[in-house]
C-alpha cells in the first residue's frame, strides 16, 4: 500500500530515484510520500464510511508540520497527547474543534491551553485528573467535554512497552472505578461526560483485541445513559498494524466489519486516533555505509544513521526491511548467506552512537555491500523523526516530502549551531 518501488535495480519514491534525493539533501534523512499519506488516510476513512469516523490523526507518531498539514487538508482531526502538539497543530492551522487531548499527565497549564483554544474533548486517565480539569474549566467560567478513557483489561499481544489497555498499564481507568466515577460526576459542574474512550496500544494486528474492548465499554455506556449523561463518542483509539514483514496484519475493511457493527449498536458516533496505519509505510529513511568491518564470521555495515535517528530496534527489538537504494538483487531475505558466491553476506546494520545498543538490524541476510553505498531503512515514517534526539552531540536528520516526480524539503538538517542554540556556558 505504499508508492516506494523498485524500478530496473534503482529505489523510487513515487516518480523520484531517491539516490538523487541523498546526493541533494544527504544522509541520514526521512523520505515521505504524499500519496501514499493520502492513500492510508482514505484507506481507513473508506473501510469505516458507514459509521462516518471523525479520524483523528495521532500526533506523536510523526509531529512533522508538512505531515499534519497534509492530513488536515485531507479533513483529518488531531489525537494529541501535549501542549506542544496542539501548538503543532494550531500552527497549520488544525482545527481545534476536531482535537482530542489524551495523555495521563496533562498539567494545569496544558489543560488551560487546550480548554482556551476550545478542543473537541480531553480523554482522562484518572480521577485526580478529572478533578484537575474541573478546577481549571471552573477558573475560566468554562464546561470541559470529556470522555473517560477506560482500562478494560485487554492483552493485545504486543509488545510490553507498547501496550496499554492491561490492568497493570499507567493509561486509562478500571471499569469499576469509571463506574463510580459516572455516578458521582453531577458533582463536578465543570466538566461534561460526552464520551467513552479505550486505547489498548500498537501495533494491533487482528480485531479480536478491539471486539473484546468494546463488549466491555458497551454496558458502562447503559450506566452513563441511565445516569443522565448524554453520551455521544465511543473513541476506540489507534494501534491498528502494519506490514512490516509482509502480510501479519489485519486490513482495513477487517477491523471495520468487526467494530462497526458494534458502534452503530451502541447508538454513538465514532472517534479514531490512527497514527502509524497512516504514516509508518509512508515514509522511510536513507543512510550511507561508513564502513564495512569483518570480526570472524560477522560482517557489519556501519552506517551514518544510528539509535538517535530510529530508536525502534533498540527500544523495541523492531524489525524494519533494509535493503540497498541501487541493486540488482531483488528486495527478499530468503537468500543463503552462507554461499558467498551468490554475492550476500550476514550483516549487522549498525551506526557510529557509543552504545551496543546502536543497531538497525542484526543477522540480516543482505546483498554485499561497500563504502559509500545507500540503505533503505522502510516503513521508518512512524515513531522516526518523532522519537530522534541529540544524543553524542549528533544534529537531527533532514526531511523530504515526495509528490510525483517532485520532492521538497520539510525539515532541514540540524547544524552544529542549532545544537548548543538554547545553551549558555556563562
Amino acid at each position: 500500500m505504499d508508492l516506494f518501488e523498485y524500478r530496473n535495480g534503482r529505489l523510487y519514491a513515487e516518480d523520484v530515484p531517491v539516490e538523487r534525493i541523498a546526493d541533494d539533501v544527504g544522509t541520514p534523512c526521512h523520505i515521505y510520500s504524499e500519496a501514499t499519506l493520502k492513500r492510508h488516510f482514505n484507506l481507513l476513512k473508506e473501510a469505516f464510511a458507514e459509521a462516518d469516523p471523525l479520524i483523528c490523526y495521532s500526533v506523536k507518531a510523526n509531529s512533522s508540520l508538512a505531515v499534519l498539514k497534509l492530513l488536515d487538508e485531507e479533513g483529518s482531526g488531531f489525537d494529541i497527547v501535549s501542549g506542544g502538539e496542539l501548538f503543532r497543530v494550531l500552527k497549520i492551522g488544525g482545527d481545534p474543534a476536531r482535537v482530542v487531548y489524551a495523555g495521563v499527565g496533562k498539567t494545569r497549564r496544558e489543560i488551560e491551553y487546550a480548554i482556551e483554544a476550545g478542543i473537541l474533548m480531553f480523554n482522562v486517565e484518572s480521577k485526580s485528573e478529572l478533578e484537575a480539569i474541573e478546577a481549571v474549566a471552573g477558573s475560566l467560567a468554562a464546561t470541559a467535554a470529556v470522555a473517560l478513557r477506560l482500562n478494560p483489561d485487554v492483552d493485545p499481544k504486543t509488545h510490553r512497552h507498547t501496550t496499554t489497555g492491561k490492568k497493570e498499564n499507567k493509561f486509562g481507568i478500571d471499569l469499576e472505578t469509571a463506574g463510580a466515577i459516572i455516578s458521582d460526576l453531577h458533582a463536578l459542574p465543570h466538566v461534561k461526560l460526552t464520551g467513552l474512550d479505550t486505547h489498548l496500544g500498537s501495533p494491533i494486528n487482528t480485531v479480536d483485541p478491539y471486539v473484546q474492548a468494546l463488549t466491555k465499554v458497551l454496558p458502562l455506556l447503559e450506566s452513563a445513559r441511565a445516569a443522565g449523561h448524554q453520551v455521544e463518542y465511543i473513541n476506540i483509539g489507534g494501534g491498528y498494524g502494519i506490514e512490516y514483514r509482509g502480510g501479519e496484519t489485519a486490513t482495513p475493511a477487517d477491523y471495520a466489519a468487526a467494530i462497526v457493527p458494534l458502534i452503530k449498536k451502541s447508538g454513538c458516533k465514532l472517534i479514531m486516533e490512527p497514527g502509524r496505519f497512516i504514516v509508518g509505510n509512508a515514509g522511510i529513511m536513507l543512510s550511507r555505509v561508513t564502513y564495512v568491518k569483518e570480526s570472524g564470521d560477522r560482517s557489519f555495515a556501519i552506517c551514518d544513521a544510528a539509535m538517535n535517528d530510529l530508536i525502534r530496534p533498540a527500544l523495541y527489538d523492531s524489525y524494519h526491511k533494509i535493503w540497498p537504494v541501487t541493486t540488482d538483487k531483488a528486495l527478499s531475505e530468503s537468500v543463503d548467506a552462507r554461499a558467498d558466491r551468490n554475492g550476500y553476506a550476514n550483516f549487522d546494520v549498525v551506526g557510529p552512537v557509543c552504545e551496543s545498543g546502536d543497531f538497525l538490524a542484526k543477522g540480516r541476510t543482505l546483498p554485499r555491500m561497500a563504502e559509500g553505498d545507500l540503505l533503505s531503512i522502510f516503513s521508518a515514517g512512524a515513531y522516526g523523526m518523532s522519537m530522534s534526539s541529540n544524543y553524542n552531540s549528533r544534529p537531527r536528520a533532514a526531511e523530504v516530502m515526495v509528490s510525483g516526480a517532485g520532492y521538497r524539503i520539510v525539515r532541514q538538517r540540524e547544524t552544529y549551531d542549532d545544537l548548543i542554540r538554547a545553551e549558555r556556558f556563562d
